[in-house]
């Protein structure tokens, strides 16, 4: 009886300091491996996903480290010093993970060939990998893309406890999608680039960087085909005879440079294209019918910069 009364005492005193354990929440989300248990609301957070870093500041998420390497200039976590940098994904500090502490690790896109060392160097964290498959070898790039923007941006919501947001960001992607689908009239050509290193390389229709996986989306009729296309970053190679010749209605463009160099560095993809000699009689120069990426789309594919595109081009589309 005595020993009861004890232990009861004990357990009432740990109350009474706010000592008892509470296992915390969890949640379970589907990555490309599988089902992943995450704790709700982490506070322990590193992420590596180029495409997710916009949403996670809109939410003002904190995190304690980034790729800052490759990330754009107007990234909140790029210019916060208390955010420590990973570096790049061709030779990342993966020491600084461990570090960290993680509670998640959020992978995607450029880190995905690292995910097993961080999955071994913080076993104690959760791992979710975003990626999809927008490549050459993929057999729907578009619907992954738009499926994989869609899907990262529920599972985060469901981490953070953001359904209602991302819920409306889904809702205004899908009707930006829809305002796109309207706005071209299905017949007039397109020419997708990429500039880099002031030169003009060819985004393939299907897998070409940024450009390639929309021309299924959006059923855009390609200006030019070439054999064995790739998902190159700086885009296959392409003579300016073979654009010029193509004569496209429209050109679409990222500046590649603009994404990761410092202003100055480089000469802007608007520049190379528009001063160019052998494209000036281009109907796509010539009417300005020329939709640049938003600067920083090489280093920052998230929705929100579909977003700013998808509005830009159905307003020129249309018109």
């Amino acid at each position: 009886m005595r020993k009861t009364l004890s232990t009861l005492a004990a357990l009432l005193l740990v109350l009474s300091l706010g000592l008892v354990y509470v296992q915390a929440e969890t949640v379970e989300v589907t990555d490309i491996t599988g089902t992943v248990e995450v704790p709700l609301n982490p506070e322990r957070i590193v992420a590596l996903d180029n495409r997710t870093f916009q949403t996670l500041s809109d939410w003002g998420i904190k995190l304690l480290a980034v790729p800052k390497d490759v990330m754009p200039d107007s990234s909140l976590y790029k210019s916060d010093e208390a955010v420590l940098n990973v570096g790049n994904h061709r030779e990342p500090n993966l020491e600084i993970i461990a570090a960290c502490d993680p509670q998640l690790v959020i992978i995607g896109q450029r880190f995905v060939a690292h995910a097993e060392q961080i999955r071994e160097l913080v076993p104690q964290a959760a791992v979710i990998d975003l990626t999809w498959d927008v490549s050459e070898k993929a057999e729907s790039p578009g619907e992954n893309l738009v499926n994989g923007l869609k899907t990262s941006t529920t599972t985060l919501g469901k981490i953070f406890q953001k359904e209602a947001e991302a819920e409306r960001l889904i809702a205004d992607f899908d009707k930006a999608i829809a305002n796109v689908k309207a706005a071209y009239n299905g017949k007039d050509t397109i020419m997708s680039l990429v500039v880099s290193g002031g030169k003009m390389g060819f985004s393939a229709p299907g897998s070409g960087r940024v450009w390639g996986p929309w021309y299924e989306i959006f059923g855009w009729v390609p200006a030019l085909e070439i054999a064995e296309a790739s998902a190159n970053h700086k885009g296959d190679d392409i003579s300016v005879e073979a654009i010029a010749q193509s004569n496209p209605d429209w050109m679409f463009v990222i500046d590649r440079d603009a994404g990761s160099k410092k202003e100055g560095e480089f000469t802007l993809a608007k520049d190379v294209i528009e001063n160019s000699e052998a494209l000036k009689n281009l109907t796509a120069v010539k009417e300005a019918k020329i939709i640049y990426a938003p600067p920083d789309t090489y280093t920052d594919e998230s929705i929100q910069n579909y977003l700013l595109l998808f509005s830009e081009m159905a307003d020129k589309l249309a018109n």
